[in-house]
């Protein structure tokens, strides 16, 4: 995932590496930095020809390393709503310091998918008679699925490290 240059710490990090390669003029690791990181390929021309003044910002930075984090490996079911539920946490603009911690090292989609599950096992009730009957089931049904808010104050606390 990050195998050339490593994970960045901060978008701070990115720009300082991504100044150093335009110095030496080095465009193609330029870009290669960027891919790496998640950073559109536009930007990277952008900030070449100057018409940025740094590669990454603390948006674009956290995006890009969620959207490299979802495609290492296939979403599918409630995984699809939860990494959609992060990335409206990190596009809020009075979430900006979910943007910073998802950048961190050791912080990952798939660790708050985790802590999200963990929440899910503690939290399964049983389904509804009706319900289980409706859908053709016999014995005992349980489900733990946090509704969107919760999620959403799951995901917050993960990256953050505590309720906010």
């Amino acid at each position: 995932m990050f195998d050339k240059f490593g994970e960045f710490d901060s978008f701070h990090e990115i720009n300082k590496a991504a100044e150093g390669l335009k110095e030496e003029g080095d465009i193609e690791s330029l870009k290669e930095l960027a891919k790496e990181n998640g950073i559109d390929p536009e930007d990277v021309n952008d900030y070449v020809a100057g018409k940025m003044a740094y590669l990454a910002t603390d948006l674009t930075a956290a995006v890009g390393k969620l959207e490299v984090e979802k495609a290492d490996y296939k979403h599918d079911f409630i995984f699809i709503d939860w990494f959609n539920y992060i990335m409206t946490c990190v596009t809020d603009p009075k979430n900006e310091r979910i943007r910073t911690a998802v950048r961190l090292k050791g912080k990952s989609i798939k660790g708050c998918y985790g802590y999200i599950l963990k929440w899910s096992a503690k939290n399964m009730l049983p389904v509804d008679s009706e319900i289980k009957k409706a859908a053709g089931f016999n014995g005992t049904v349980k489900m733990g699925i946090p509704d969107m808010n919760t999620a959403k104050a799951l995901i917050k606390e993960y990256y953050l490290g505590g309720r906010s």
